[in-house]
C-alpha cells in the first residue's frame, strides 16, 4: 500500500490530552488506529473532531446499536470509497455484529447483505443522505418509524452519515492506511492469552 502523504505523528510529541486518550486507546485495543495519529498533526481539529465522532459513537441513548452505528459508517464509507474507514470500522461491525462476513457484505451490496428488515430501512435512509441529502423530504421518516426507529434515531443515523462523510475524505485525500490489525479482526478467534504456570 501506498504511504500516507501527511505523516503520522509523533505520540512523544503531542499535547499531554492527546497522547493521554490515544495511549487509553492502545491499551484497550493492542495498537494505535492511524487515524488518531493522522488527525494528531493538527491537536484543535484532532479534539473537535473526536469530540463529535464520541457524542455520535459512543452515547448511550437511543435505539441504534453499536453494531447499527457501525453498520452506517461502513455502508457509506464504501460508497464514499474510503478504503481506511471501510476497513477499520467493518472490523467493529464484524465485531459488534458477531458476523464475520456482514462488513464485506454490507460495504459491496447491502441490499443482497444478511441483515434485518430495520437495517435494511436504516441503511435506505443512510444512503439517501450520502448520496441524494438534498432529496430527502417527510415521506422518508414513515418507513423508519415504522421500525421502530423515533426522530432522534433517524437524526442519529443522518449525522453519523455525515460525520463519516467529512471522515472519509480526510482519510482519502491524505492517503491514510488502515493498521494491518483490523484486516483480521473479527474474522477468525482472538488467541487466549495463556494463564502463567
Amino acid at each position: 500500500m501506498a504511504a500516507d502523504r501527511y505523516p503520522l505523528a509523533e505520540l512523544k510529541d503531542l499535547p499531554e490530552d492527546i497522547r493521554t486518550a490515544i495511549l487509553a486507546v492502545q491499551e484497550k485495543a493492542g495498537f494505535v488506529p492511524n487515524v488518531f495519529l493522522g488527525l494528531a498533526r493538527r491537536p484543535a481539529e484532532w479534539r473537535a473532531f473526536f469530540a463529535y465522532h464520541d457524542a455520535l459513537m459512543l452515547k448511550e441513548e437511543g435505539s441504534l446499536t453499536k453494531g447499527d452505528r457501525e453498520m452506517i459508517v461502513t455502508t457509506t464509507s464504501a460508497a464514499n470509497k474510503c478504503l481506511y474507514c471501510v476497513v477499520a470500522h467493518g472490523a467493529l461491525l464484524r465485531i459488534y455484529e458477531k458476523k464475520p462476513l456482514v462488513a464485506d457484505q454490507v460495504a459491496v451490496n447491502y441490499r443482497k447483505a444478511d441483515i434485518t428488515p430495520r437495517q435494511r430501512a436504516m441503511l435506505d435512509f443512510a444512503m439517501k443522505v450520502c448520496e441524494r441529502s438534498h432529496e430527502i423530504d417527510d415521506s422518508d421518516f414513515p418507513p423508519l418509524h415504522a421500525h421502530g426507529f423515533d426522530d432522534e434515531d433517524i437524526w442519529d443515523i443522518a449525522a453519523i452519515t455525515a460525520f463519516f462523510g467529512l471522515s472519509n475524505r480526510l482519510a482519502s485525500f491524505s492517503g491514510m492506511q488502515p493498521n494491518n490489525e483490523f484486516f483480521l479482526m473479527g474474522r477468525v478467534p482472538r488467541e487466549k492469552k495463556q494463564d502463567p504456570e
